[in-house]
């Protein structure tokens, strides 16, 4: 097992998705602190773990404040921070900017001088060097070219936030290292978690809860351009792990690809969850997302599994069994946060 036995270590963006689910994993390997930093931009406080080691701070990275307050003898970051996602980057850029690139900026600039740091893991994105197409995708590797051209904000700023971070380690020696996500599904990730950020995908996430809790109330699930878009989907505890490689065993200024290597079209998601969770009712064929140009993609792992050790473990069908068992469990949970968007997306009021 993977050991961070007294190790302090810094968790921006902790009460997420990924990132409660890496902190759950990095307190059963022996740290003496984990700091998680978290706006709640995007998250709910409940999947804090309650802690002693655990310092939680409900505000942003981008604070001077906060900033200043972080232990000057930090081991490991885990810089997960983000403006999620895609839509909402296209509807408020400037928030995505705030909330993206600015956190990434002042984060690296505070951790320049910080001596004692053995890794800094930055949550980079697969989707922002993929291939756009849609007659049919090579997995993407870890050294595919990258356009100057972007389909959302959201993708800019990831990008923006590797250049940061290689410039950091060319200047400072910043232990930086790069891990490129691939769709992370699982338990933990909560529809409507948040703040409104100016469309309804603050509440319809992720395609993977989104079609699990539509298939639980019986609901058609809503697949785009025919299902042809595909996507590399990759069980939330085996990105925590190998979050966690990226920070024992990366190089730094190198760059990993956290990947299962398997393509999974958006239609056969759709039949999966259906078959999983007993829902008859007929898929629903919509038009395409004028917005998206790469519909087909999946990560190559092979450096991270020769250079790190890490290989993806859970089988897409056990995933997502595993995230429906979670949904129905953490129904009134998630349909507590769903229920502060009801007056921007009325329909979340059938659930109640």
């Amino acid at each position: 097992m993977m050991s961070f036995e007294g190790a302090t270590i810094l968790v921006v963006g902790g009460a997420g998705f990924v990132g409660s689910n890496l902190v759950r994993m990095l307190l059963e390997r022996g740290p003496t602190r984990i700091v998680v930093v978290d706006n709640l931009l995007s998250a709910d406080s409940s999947n804090v773990p309650d802690d002693p080691r655990i310092d939680f701070i409900p505000r942003s990275i981008t604070e001077d404040a906060v900033l200043a307050a972080q232990p000057q003898d930090l081991d490991y970051v885990f810089h997960l921070a983000c403006y999620h996602g895609n839509q909402s980057s296209i509807a408020n850029p400037l928030a995505d900017h705030e909330n993206n690139t600015l956190t990434t900026l002042k984060l690296f600039e505070k951790l320049k001088d910080v001596k004692s740091l053995q890794k800094v893991v930055y949550a980079a994105a697969g989707c922002a060097v993929a291939e756009k197409t849609f007659g049919g995708a090579s997995a993407t590797k870890e050294d595919a070219p990258v356009s100057l051209f972007h389909d959302s904000p959201y993708s800019i700023s990831k990008l923006i936030g590797e250049m940061y971070g290689n410039y950091y380690w060319s200047r400072y020696k910043l232990p930086f290292v790069k891990a490129r996500f691939q769709n992370v599904y699982g338990p933990g990730e909560i529809l409507g978690a948040g703040q409104w950020r100016g469309t309804v995908h603050t509440v319809w996430r992720n395609v993977s809860p989104t079609f699990i809790w539509k298939a639980l109330h019986g609901e058609a699930l809503p697949v785009e351009n025919g299902g042809v878009a595909s996507r590399d989907f990759i069980y939330v505890e085996d990105m925590a792990r190998g979050l966690m490689a990226c920070a024992l065993s990366g190089e730094p200024g190198e760059i990993y690809n956290l990947a299962s290597g398997a393509e999974t079209t958006i239609l056969e998601l759709a039949k999966r969850v259906n078959t999983i969770t007993g829902n008859k009712t007929p898929i629903a064929l919509a038009p395409a997302r004028d917005w998206d140009r790469s519909g087909q993609r999946f990560g190559d792992p092979a450096k991270a599994r020769e250079k790190l050790g890490f290989v993806a473990t859970v089988g897409h069908e056990d995933g997502l069994n595993r995230t429906v068992d979670w949904t129905r469990k953490n129904r009134e949970r998630i349909l507590s946060c769903m229920r502060n968007h009801i007056g921007h997306v009325p329909e979340v009021g059938k659930y109640s």
